[in-house]
């Protein structure tokens, strides 16, 4: 009897929101099973989150959604925080141009849509399966492997797997049971949420918004498929039931004049937190999404930050599971993502501490402050850029070590049709891994099925002064240098090579 055969599915996903069928199908692509253990019957059928950039578009491109999904998005060409009189204070400009993914810069969307092709993408995929209405109540965690126990619709059951991931939200049980806490970072403000169809664009903002007036400071942001949103801030002594009454909500909408222009579909009360877990993996048992993270919405960031674990983490569990590389693998997972993780937490908290001064005066500093910068030419007005991968899989030192690998398009085709799910050698001369690493996917720049793209990836190369990358499934980098030794390093480092993308 394998490994294998002692086990339902390779891999448990408790969760079958964004993050978890996202994992899922990335790992069906290396031939790793996958049983997703989802607690709701539907999918969530209101608005959650706005926005996703480039790199999850193409993320979502690696699993044959990024279409459907584009097809349900907005654009908007800026994202203005304005002060109460209407000045510009702070200004992200270029979300509709063209990112080093290869996609839009900033995408607004409607979860439920998203949602909808990720499903739709996972019954037409072999390996992966859905368990709706199962609720993890139980793990245990052996020397080969977890059991756990589920409340069904046909009573208890249970699932034999070698690794299990809670991608299962904020209040994760997974997290709860593994005993793990969050470091909490210190932003906990109350928000009303208002998401509306629209009837008529015309009468609505064409861009992004904040509006940061101390009398009530105010979010109005783009969504997809047809919907807008609007967040208000809730000021001291109001309660929830108050300020999600009817008419309360008319009177919050009275300035923008879109009565008759939009359907309220959606209004909630939440809590906008910034906390990490302070553990990612016990064991066999990893965290994902927002089971290992919350961050303010005001970047943007939320379900990116779980696709971007999703992208991490995949690659390096087929790694483990199909070719039998080092289980320590795993423990790299959190050393790299935390520190973005962070990073976009941090740029989320001062976007909202810029926005909710509620004091006169201080509103009144923070104006003058900003625009002065702004006037001098300092605003930081050039787009929200991340660290790259400082620590963890990458050859450090080498040039380019842990940096985001760009994505050219050619006549519509992207690179990544041709690169596919593997860990990629682009060199610039004809090289053979046949010896050193068969499931290398060696990347000929000489090759006429790569040429449209040759001379974007030369130029990138250029500025590296490097003949070859390595390039890793979620396209981070591995390191750049002589081909032969980027593969001995990479074997050095991985044990082995990853996993083989099934047909």
């Amino acid at each position: 009897m394998t490994l294998r055969d002692e086990h339902d599915c390779d891999v448990l996903i408790a969760g079958g929101g964004p993050t978890g069928v996202t994992l899922g199908l990335l790992l069906a692509q290396y031939g790793v099973s996958v049983i997703i253990a989802e607690k709701e019957a539907n999918i969530f059928p209101l608005p959650r989150a706005a926005h996703i950039d480039h790199e999850v578009m193409r993320i979502l491109q690696g699993i044959g959604v990024a279409d459907a999904v584009m097809a349900t998005c907005r654009q908007s060409s800026s994202y203005d925080f304005l002060n109460a009189a209407g000045d510009v204070l702070l200004r992200f400009d270029g979300l509709n141009e063209i990112g080093s993914g290869g996609w839009p810069k900033g995408n607004f969307i409607h979860q439920p849509s998203v949602e909808a092709a990720l499903r739709h993408k996972l019954a037409q995929t072999a390996g992966i399966e859905l368990r709706s209405q199962w609720e993890v109540t139980h793990i245990e965690d052996h020397d080969n492997g977890i059991s756990v126990q589920c409340l069904t619709p046909d009573g208890q059951g249970k699932i034999a797997a070698r690794y299990l991931v809670g991608a299962d939200g904020a209040r994760s049980p997974v997290r709860q049971k593994l005993g793990v806490e969050f470091e909490d970072l210190n932003f906990d403000e109350p928000w009303l949420v208002v998401d509306a169809i629209v009837h008529d664009f015309e009468r609505l903002p064409k861009v992004n918004l904040q509006i940061c007036n101390p009398e009530r400071p105010t979010t109005c942001v783009l969504m997809g498929e047809g919907r807008h949103r609007w967040e208000f801030m809730i000021k001291p002594g109001e309660t929830a039931e108050q300020v999600a009454d009817e008419a309360f909500i008319e009177k919050l909408l009275e300035p923008w004049d879109v009565k008759g222009a939009i359907t309220i579909e959606r209004k909630a009360v939440y809590r906008f937190n910034a906390r990490v877990a302070e553990v990612w993996r016990k064991g066999h048992i990893l965290l994902a999404g927002d089971a290992a993270h919350q961050t303010p919405p005001f970047a943007g960031q939320g379900m990116c930050a779980g696709m971007r674990d999703a992208a991490n983490l995949g690659w390096k569990l087929a790694t483990v599971i199909m070719n039998g590389g080092p289980d320590s693998l795993l423990d790299s997972y959190q050393r790299e993502r935390e520190p973005h993780v962070r990073a976009t937490i941090g740029m989320a908290m001062m976007m909202g501490q810029t926005v909710c001064i509620t004091d006169p005066q201080a509103a009144a500093m923070r104006d003058q402050q900003m625009l002065e910068t702004r006037a001098a030419g300092m605003s930081p007005d050039s787009g929200l850029d991340y660290p790259p991968i400082a620590d963890g899989l990458i050859l450090k030192g080498s040039p380019g070590a842990g940096s985001y690998f760009p994505q050219p398009t050619f006549d519509r085709e992207k690179l990544d049709d041709l690169l596919g799910a593997a860990t990629c050698l682009i060199s610039r001369m004809p090289f053979s891994s046949a010896t050193a690493n068969p499931e290398l996917h060696v990347v000929d720049l000489t090759d006429s099925a790569i040429k449209p793209f040759a001379a974007s990836i030369s130029d990138w190369l250029d500025a590296h002064q490097s003949d070859a990358a390595i390039v890793r499934p979620d396209r981070y980098v591995f390191g750049l240098g002589e081909p032969g030794d980027l593969v001995e390093s990479f074997n050095q480092i991985t044990r082995e090579a990853p996993a083989r993308v099934a047909n």
